[in-house]
């Protein structure tokens, strides 16, 4: 996909002067509008490196986490509390890696309603490649070094904390 003709000022820069004007200055609304806009950014690049292992990023990390259990099985709604989303779209994420090849269904024998989500061979393969390519690109945040990394992480923590991710303690 071609990359849009770069402007010649920052509109995230300039929305913010205008709110500022109309409104009164918000920092929270060019805060939130950066990180927005970053997040179609990086989903778009990590999605154009996965895309020809016939993943999205959201199955790529269903598959990570797969390979994170030690046995390579999860039940489904473990990968829901973990990846924190909806069961519908575990479901839907675990069904589409099951077409693929690169996940296995089974009755999970602890739980006469739930399912286990299990790894196979080939979508242990196409994790570590894909791995390796993302790896490569540094997830699309080669623009920052491995302190602002941290730094960009550490400042999100306590947004993830207030909407009740995990608990801080």
């Amino acid at each position: 996909m071609p990359k849009p003709l770069s402007l010649s000022f920052d509109p995230i820069a300039r929305a913010d002067e205008l709110w500022a004007q109309r409104w009164g200055g918000v920092p929270s609304m060019a805060a939130i509008t950066s990180i927005m806009r970053a997040q179609q950014i990086l989903l778009g690049e990590v999605d154009a490196v996965v895309k020809p292992y016939g993943l999205t990023f959201a199955r790529y990390e269903a598959l990570v986490l797969l390979t994170f259990s030690k046995s390579g099985e999860l039940p489904m709604s473990k990968i829901g509390e973990r990846l924190m989303v909806h069961p519908t779209s575990v479901t839907n994420t675990v069904d589409r890696l099951v077409r693929s090849g690169l996940v296995a269904k089974r009755p999970n024998p602890n739980d006469g309603r739930g399912t286990l989500a299990t790894i196979t061979d080939k979508g242990r393969e196409v994790v570590e490649a894909a791995t390796r390519d993302l790896m490569a690109m540094d997830f699309g945040l080669g623009a920052y070094d491995a302190e602002e990394c941290g730094e960009i992480f550490a400042m999100l923590r306590p947004l993830r904390v207030a909407a009740g991710d995990f608990d801080e303690d």
